[in-house]
């Protein structure tokens, strides 16, 4: 079986824009989780040494993702917190809207984490969330 890959970056003036992969929804919004916070360390270098439980709902699933995203972003900027993974995603449908709860695990950036870039903000510019040929495909773009 051939892994997929989690996600890949695209030239952007001046932001940073990626494509996310998943087998399912869950996995995609994982793994664009990943690659905004791959722009600024190695993720994979994070130690998961905090464990926070989040809970997020939205309109539909461009807004549940800007608010998943932007949830991050804003444990980074009050918290110092960095990820290292996503575990134990569901995202649901209720009464018209969408639910994701997750478990998100990280540590506090340091001196420790080489830091090799910044993100701002999250953006709708040119957000898609589309399931092509049976794999969740995400399609973003964050403002550095």
């Amino acid at each position: 079986m051939i892994e997929m890959k989690k996600y890949e970056y695209f030239e952007h003036t001046a932001d940073a824009k990626f494509k996310a992969y998943g087998k399912n929804l869950e996995d995609a919004f994982s793994n664009s989780a990943l690659a905004v916070f791959d722009i600024m360390v190695n993720t994979n270098l994070v130690e998961p040494k905090i464990k926070k439980e989040i809970k997020i709902t939205g309109k539909n699933k461009e807004s549940l993702l800007f608010d998943f995203l932007d949830e991050l972003l804003f444990f980074l900027d009050t918290e110092n917190f960095v990820l290292h993974k996503v575990e134990n995603m569901k995202i649901t449908r209720k009464k018209g809207a969408y639910e994701l709860k997750a478990t998100i695990l990280g540590d506090k950036i340091n001196k420790k984490y080489e830091v090799s870039g910044i993100v701002k903000a999250i953006t709708y510019n040119e957000m898609e969330i589309a399931k092509k040929d049976g794999v969740w495909v995400i399609t973003a773009v964050v403002d550095r």
